[in-house]
């Protein structure tokens, strides 16, 4: 006998919702009610983004199509973006004016790029990593430039793995477009300072030996119309600036009054549940797990998937529920944009063309997992 039905609605569709929602038959079957929000009816994969970038693979191999894996389901799917919500009232406030009724809820709404430490206003120029689709936008721009004999001055600004990886892939963008163009990877105090000396020391030689300029010890203080200045007040000329500086969660927690970690992700326990709210959920990059400082890397979301999953059902049943223990290690290999990368978990460093070749399987294998909504069906670089 099932319980009186009640509304659990999805707030994102990042890594940490997918198992959620490509078993949303084991919600609907129970009686409940199940809603997505989320800004766009794509989910980009952010391992596979500055692969898009270079060109490596295409955006119907980098996506799943939330609204139709909602949908098909029989799931309600909402375009539109939670601004702030009302854990007492059960209520969720839209960019667009509306409002939602949940009896559960769960966040999944990744991270941002602060840009806006660095600009005073926004610059068409200077793209954030993420959301990923901004790298489609960028690959297009550039591709469309190269095509018409245009040379670009780049600044890639974050000296972490993804300006790494966005600078190796700049660089293959260009061989594959023909093009012609300057890189200028600006790392701050030091390259890839979180990684073992091995790590850095094959990033700087695989980026060096391709004339992609590093600049350590410096920050920047600003970026201007195509300018960014630095500490030491000189100045870069630049076409179009990545910026690469870290993420952060949206403000929605902060603003929703609702306990938060550090960065302003919402505060959660063990059981990945709001430490105020027992009806409000959330994994990825918009949480921060109580007692630790979990590193902003896409292995814990897909981690957390299965327990939202079992923990979601569990809150709507009243039924026991698992938690998270987040692993001590993890594997990470970064796609350099040369057909090969630089393979880091523990104290096994090495680089080259095996290590393209297991992030690649590893990437595909988890696209296709999820990817059963039809992405390769419809083959187009349109945004969405």
């Amino acid at each position: 006998m099932y319980s009186m039905g009640k509304h659990l609605v999805f707030v994102g569709g990042g890594h940490a919702h997918l198992t959620s929602l490509k078993n949303l038959s084991d919600f609907i079957s129970r009686g409940h009610r199940v809603t997505l929000i989320s800004p766009s009816p794509y989910h980009y994969y952010s391992g596979m983004g500055p692969g898009m970038l270079g060109g490596s693979y295409q955006p119907w191999d980098v996506h799943f199509h939330i609204e139709k894996l909602a949908t098909d389901r029989g799931a309600t799917f909402i375009q539109d973006r939670v601004v702030t919500f009302d854990p007492l009232a059960h209520r969720l406030f839209l960019q667009s004016g509306r409002d939602v009724q949940y009896d559960v809820v769960s966040f999944n709404t990744g991270s941002t790029v602060p840009v806006e430490a660095l600009t005073k206003e926004p610059h068409d120029n200077v793209i954030a990593v993420k959301p990923v689709v901004n790298l489609l936008r960028a690959r297009n721009a550039i591709a469309k430039g190269s095509q018409e004999g245009r040379a670009f001055n780049f600044a890639v600004i974050g000296g972490g793995a993804a300006g790494v990886e966005i600078s190796g892939n700049l660089w293959r963008l260009l061989q594959e477009q023909r093009g012609n163009g300057r890189i200028v990877l600006i790392a701050g105090e030091r390259l890839m300072p979180s990684a073992p000396d091995k790590v850095r020391r094959l990033a700087v030689e695989s980026l060096g030996g391709r004339d992609i300029r590093i600049l350590e010890g410096k920050i920047v203080e600003s970026i201007e119309r195509g300018m960014v200045t630095l500490n030491d007040q000189t100045t870069i000329d630049f076409d179009i600036a990545f910026v690469a500086t870290g993420v952060r969660p949206a403000s929605m927690f902060l603003d929703s009054g609702i306990p938060t970690g550090p960065d302003g992700g919402m505060l959660v326990n063990a059981r990945l549940q709001s430490v105020a709210h027992s009806d409000v959920f959330g994994g990825g990059d918009c949480i921060s797990l109580e007692g630790h400082n979990l590193a902003k890397v896409g292995v814990y979301a897909v981690r957390q998937s299965s327990i939202l999953l079992c923990n979601l059902l569990a809150t709507l049943e009243g039924d026991e529920m698992m938690t998270f223990t987040p692993q001590a290690h993890y594997l990470l290999i970064f796609n350099m944009g040369n057909g090969k990368g630089i393979f880091w978990k523990r104290s096994r460093v090495f680089q080259g063309r095996l290590a393209y070749l297991l992030k690649n399987y590893l990437d595909r294998r988890f696209m296709k997992a999820f990817q059963v909504s039809g992405e390769h069906d419809v083959k187009s670089d349109t945004i969405e």
